[in-house]
């Protein structure tokens, strides 16, 4: 099923390198110059080119045999994997007519010329039939090798000697391992499949070598002092891997298919047994142990990419494994179909070597399956394989066929000893089938009645591989049967156990449970205050900068002159400045701060600067790195242009580092939109689904300033419409000191809950948007804030609740007009809402009248329909709505009309 390789691309490589050459000869690796050196020579030679042959076409046999001979080992290195038996359904490998003899200049009559190449096999002598034969079982047998794309020659040289120097031998003990292993997975896959007929369980069956693989990155890493894997997969083969490879017991697994299971559960709903995730440590006979942590993952199958890539850097971190990274191995199972179509795949390959975001290279094995759902890879790429995206890193990539297990294991090798040499990611591409379905209830044979034909006849590798080594003596007849009848009776005791247990009423739901427990929410109050002579250090480290560090004049004015006559009045601190306060705080506190996000570092609206560059060298310093020897870490980071793989990456160092404040910033709240299946299958529902809580912190710029659709709502409603069980917060702050409190207030209690705050732009410098010393110095984070109160409380007949930035229209609009009758209520935070501490506000206004709810969204949008509903149930009256009317679009473009619109909203809040 394999697509045809015979194409133009490799005719542009060679031009390309070609041009290369004859402009600069070292600019080419020295395989390349050999084989055009001996090219210019040929066509110097030979006068005009090519002689014609018998047929009267065209023949290379004038040029060069030598040069011919090592253009035969380039392209085999190239090409040999394009004529690889990779496809275990077919009998007989692809073709590609740029590997034919005559295309590389030879014919049957020189087979038996002796020859010999520099660049292979240190120059050994030989006929070239042998060359083309050793050629051929090296690089086009049941393993096809894609490196020559890799620029670097030295890390390209180092596969290919790996390659051309393999020990194909594998000890018996290693061979019967091996076919225990995937005797196991066959055995459990057909254990489920007879006793739970038609649930879906997603079975591994066609693709059981890619345990033979998870086994050989365990013992390798193991001999190799890797502690941690740290792991991510779609549900395909989850079961298998869940029960062999991390060895959850069969007698949970097996209650977990029980029609009467309920798993009891931290709080919320679970999720089905095939997207769970698990943590275990295997140990070994020598006393060595690693652990294993398998992210659980939704049906947005590469959505745990990133998540797992966050993880696996916050395990560095807490393993003091932030040097080389080689004690925590970050590993993704993939599906051919998801990794060629998911644009996360090319996201999260994007952040592999970025400063903020590698975790020393990342294995990455496809299961290829050659199908998705019911699609063939004919209609699901554009591409020769469904590993190409890695090329954009230069990653080598191993094709693999799965039916030769031996050759499974070899190149899972190669690639832990890649990755763990050279620190970058490598890829395993294994060929194989899928016996059933997509799941069990799906009948394939519909769309595909031609391939389930060849599958149903098709032994099992485990059969194949049992064969193999009864042939070759490795193992007898009644051996074998006694691993299968082993296996067997191993599973049948577990469920017997099970069924026993639950007619007991015995079993125990949450044995083996990785959940995270923490207590409920609360509305308690914090004091998140700081003592002045701590606000004063956190200053006087941000305000200056070391000797001879030459600061652009620019920025020591606005910024580092400024701060400091602030400190000096006592105030006004603007919402950056806050900001700053708040992170160094946390960092003498011990608590180590990560931010990351688009621009960041300076701040898309110019804001924050916490990183100062000199303007001569743009050397970088980082004053909160500086506040104190025994500080915590400050870690901000400009990311790629990516949402999705940078937020999920965030979230996932945020449940293996609790300890450290996590943020993700958005360019403009707009754009969060771009994460949205990170937002909604793993930050919302992470305790609800996974059982894992988590302190991330999106931070979405959002406010109606006149500049458009898509830079003005960080779409606040898509995230009020997430909120239950108390499984996010959801804020619009409006003072910079509310900032800093709930900054802190998010370290400082006893549990977890992600923040989605809308935060300002226009505010960041509005004069009104400002905190006084005392407000840091004192006081902790308010939910609900009172505006300034009228003078005469019994005249207030109008409570207008509101939230962000239009509370400074609201608050100016009343002053100008000078109403007294009107009161102003600010919902900081929306969700959990605190309603007790809105009741005791209103109870100071007990002539009200009327309340009305005013935002500068469409009324289809933003915060009404949310909010609305709980206002008149605890108010027990009608609440009127100030604002946009309902649109398609989240603002109009023009700017006269966005002012006339935020003049009329605002007026309403007082006459509707």
């Amino acid at each position: 099923m394999r697509s045809s390789f015979a194409n133009a691309s490799n005719t542009v490589l060679l031009e390309e390198n070609f041009q290369r050459w004859k402009n600069d000869p070292l600019s080419v690796d020295s395989t390349w110059s050999a084989f055009f050196e001996g090219f210019e020579l040929g066509c110097a030679e030979k006068g005009s080119g090519v002689a014609e042959g018998h047929d009267g076409k065209a023949t290379d046999h004038e040029t060069p045999l030598q040069t011919r001979v090592d253009g035969l080992v380039y392209g085999y290195r190239t090409l040999g994997h394009s004529v690889a038996k990779l496809d275990p359904l077919e009998d007989a490998a692809a073709e590609n007519p740029l590997l034919s003899l005559r295309e590389l200049g030879f014919s049957e009559k020189d087979m038996e010329l002796d020859i010999s190449s520099k660049f292979y096999l240190g120059g050994k002598k030989m006929k070239l039939r042998e060359m083309i034969e050793s050629l051929r079982a090296t690089y086009a047998g049941t393993i096809g090798f894609e490196f020559m794309h890799i620029q670097n020659s030295r890390v390209r040289n180092w596969v290919r000697e790996r390659i051309e120097s393999r020990d194909v031998n594998v000890p018996r003990e290693g061979q019967i391992a091996i076919l225990r292993t995937l005797m196991e997975a066959e055995s459990f896959e057909r254990f489920l499949h007879t006793k739970y007929i038609g649930q879906k369980r997603f079975s591994l069956e066609g693709g059981e070598s890619l345990m033979v693989a998870l086994e050989t990155f365990v013992s390798e890493g193991v001999a190799d002092g890797v502690v941690e894997i740290v792991m991510g997969m779609a549900h395909r083969g989850r079961l298998t891997v869940l029960a062999n490879y991390l060895r959850k017991s069969l007698n949970v697994l097996f209650a977990e298919f029980s029609e009467n299971y309920v798993p009891d559960l931290v709080g919320g709903d679970g999720d089905v047994k095939y997207h769970l995730g698990y943590i275990s440590t295997r140990e070994f006979p020598d006393g060595k142990r690693i652990g294993i942590r398998l992210s659980p993952n939704p049906s947005h199958l590469e959505a745990v990419n990133p998540v797992v890539e966050g993880m696996a850097r916050a395990r560095q971190r807490i393993l003091d494994d932030t040097t080389d990274r080689v004690k925590v191995l970050p590993l993704l199972v993939h599906g051919d179909g998801a990794f060629a179509g998911q644009g996360i795949v090319a996201e999260t390959l994007n952040l592999s070597q970025l400063p903020g975001y590698r975790t020393g290279g990342t294995i990455h094995f496809i299961v290829n399956n050659q199908i998705g759902f019911t699609t063939l890879p004919a209609d699901a790429r554009s591409s020769s394989y469904c590993s190409d995206v890695a090329k954009m890193i230069e990653a080598p990539i191993f094709h693999v066929n799965a039916d030769d297990p031996l050759a499974v294991a070899y190149v899972a090798r190669l690639a832990f000893e890649f990755r763990q040499t050279f620190h970058r990611d490598v890829v395993v591409d294994m060929y194989c089938y899928r016996r059933h379905g997509h799941n069990e209830g799906d009948e394939p044979i519909y769309t595909q009645p031609d391939l389930y034909a060849v599958i149903k006849n098709h032994p099992s590798t485990a059969t194949l591989f049992k064969q193999h080594l009864v042939a070759s003596r490795v193992l007898t007849e009644p051996e074998a049967l006694a691993l299968d009848d082993e296996f067997e009776k191993m599973m049948e005791t577990s469920l017997f156990e099970v069924r026993k247990a639950e007619e007991e009423k015995s079993l125990d739901r949450f044995s083996e449970s990785s959940a995270v427990f923490q207590p409920p929410y609360s509305h308690d109050p914090v004091d998140t205050s700081i003592p002045r002579e701590r606000l004063e250090q956190i200053v006087k480290t941000i305000t200056q900068v070391p000797d001879g560090f030459a600061v652009l004049d620019k920025v020591r004015r606005i910024l580092l002159e400024r701060r400091k006559q602030v400190f000096l009045n006592g105030g006004p601190y603007d919402w950056a400045y806050a900001e700053h306060l708040a992170f160094g705080s946390l960092l003498l506190d011990g608590t180590a701060v990560r931010l990351s996000g688009q621009d960041s570092r300076r701040g898309t609206f110019s804001q924050r600067h916490s990183v100062l560059y000199d303007a001569n060298t743009r050397e970088r310093y980082i004053p909160l790195m500086h506040l104190a020897p025994d500080q915590a870490r400050f870690c901000v980071y400009n990311s790629l242009l990516s949402e999705a793989a940078v937020l999920g990456f965030d979230y996932g160092y945020s449940l293996d580092y609790p300890q450290m404040l996590c943020l993700w910033e958005a360019q403009f709240g707009d754009f969060a939109n771009g994460a949205q299946v990170i937002t909604d299958q793993f930050i919302s529902s992470s305790e609800s689904k996974w059982q894992r809580p988590s302190g991330i912190i999106m931070l979405l710029p959002h406010g109606y300033e006149g500049q458009g659709p898509e830079h003005s709502s960080a779409r606040l409603e898509r995230f009020l419409t997430l909120c239950a069980e108390e499984n996010i917060q959801v804020c619009n702050l409006t003072t910079p000191a509310q900032y800093f409190h709930m900054l802190r207030r998010q370290m400082m209690r006893p549990f977890r809950k992600p923040l989605i705050l809308m935060t300002p732009k226009s505010l960041l410098r509005a004069e009104a948007c400002v905190s006084t010393e005392a407000d840091f110095t004192s006081g902790r984070f308010h939910e609900i804030l009172e505006g300034p109160a009228p003078k005469d409380a019994k005249k207030v007949k109008r409570v207008i609740f509101c939230a962000g930035k239009v509370y400074y229209d609201l608050l100016n609009y009343r002053e100008t007009n000078r109403i007294g009758s009107a009161a102003i209520v600010r919902v900081e935070q929306f969700y959990p809402l605190h309603e007790q501490a809105i009741q005791d506000i209103l109870a100071g206004y007990s002539k009200t009248e009327r309340f009305v709810w005013c935002q500068e969204e469409p009324q289809n949008m933003g915060a009404w329909s949310f909010i609305s509903p709980r206002l008149r149930q605890l108010l027990g009256a009608e609440i009127g709505y100030a604002g946009r009317g309902a649109s398609a679009s989240t603002a109009v473009g023009a700017k006269a009309i966005h002012i006339r619109e935020q003049q009329e909203l605002v007026e309403q809040a007082f006459t509707v």
